[in-house]
């Protein structure tokens, strides 16, 4: 019989301090990032902080993974943008659950040390605004409004406003099918062609499903957020200086792909 070294040329456990959990994870660096600035301290902000640094996390990976997606559609790989999307699916859900911890804290709670985060928001999340972008629910008007934001940051919302959207790569893969994607007639008429002919078109058909998915989740994720927001400070301003739960309230119904829910009027 082989044995494990002579195939690999390696047996894992040998290698002695050259890697470990921690130091691949970066553990120490990690975990030097909650740093509550309440005094005295408030208990609750430290779960706070997390949970928002989570989210950023699960932003970046989003990203990372929806970025691939659209590319993997411009190649005419539908199947990678299906297994891609399925994977946005499972993490928005998992955002969407998240509120529930946040939850855990009372208003009281959340008052201990609310007055400190200000003018600091959740507003200001750059990488929500790429996810935006990204998805095709573009507003340039945010450049001017996060004005404290780092070049940097700027720079990355210029380019998702610059860069293609997934909506423009499924577009892309209609018109490589011969499909009219153009005026949103023209579109329109096209999905209807792919929703009545499932034997030529199914995968775009399921790949169609899987962006209104995604923007049914990240509506879901809209409204879940600002029913956590009255149930912490009701109608008050937020820390950035929005009206706070009504202009979440305002944000609740767009939609990433309209003409994809407007197709369920024609069918």
């Amino acid at each position: 019989m082989t044995s494990p070294r002579a195939v690999t040329g390696r047996r894992f456990g040998e290698e002695g301090g050259l890697l470990t959990y921690g130091s691949y994870l970066r553990l120490d660096e990690l975990l030097a990032q909650q740093m509550p600035q309440a005094h005295p301290p408030a208990h609750d902000e430290r779960l706070f902080i997390t949970v928002h640094q989570v989210y950023e996390l699960w932003f970046r990976q989003m990203l990372y993974e929806l970025e691939t997606a659209r590319d993997a559609m411009t190649d005419g790989q539908t199947w990678r943008a299906r297994h891609l999307l399925r994977r946005v699916h499972a993490i928005e859900r998992l955002l969407i659950a998240q509120v529930d911890i946040i939850e855990t804290m009372t208003p009281q709670d959340f008052l201990e040390f609310r007055e400190l985060l200000a003018p600091a928001s959740g507003f200001q999340s750059v990488q929500y605004r790429e996810l935006e972008f990204l998805s095709g629910l573009k507003d340039e008007a945010y450049l001017a409004r996060f004005r404290s934001i780092s070049g940097g940051q700027r720079g990355r919302l210029a380019r998702r406003l610059a860069q293609p959207s997934l909506w423009d790569a499924y577009l892309g893969l209609l018109s490589a099918r011969g499909l009219p994607a153009g005026a949103d007639k023209q579109i329109l008429e096209s999905l209807r062609v792919i929703a009545g002919d499932r034997a030529a078109y199914d995968d775009l058909w399921q790949l169609a499903e899987d962006l209104l998915t995604h923007d049914e989740l990240a509506g879901l994720w809209r409204a879940r957020h600002v029913q956590m927001v009255e149930r912490q400070i009701g109608t008050k301003s937020g820390t950035g200086g929005s009206t706070g739960a009504p202009y979440l309230h305002k944000r609740v119904p767009l939609r990433y792909f309209p003409l994809l829910w407007e197709l369920r009027d024609h069918l």
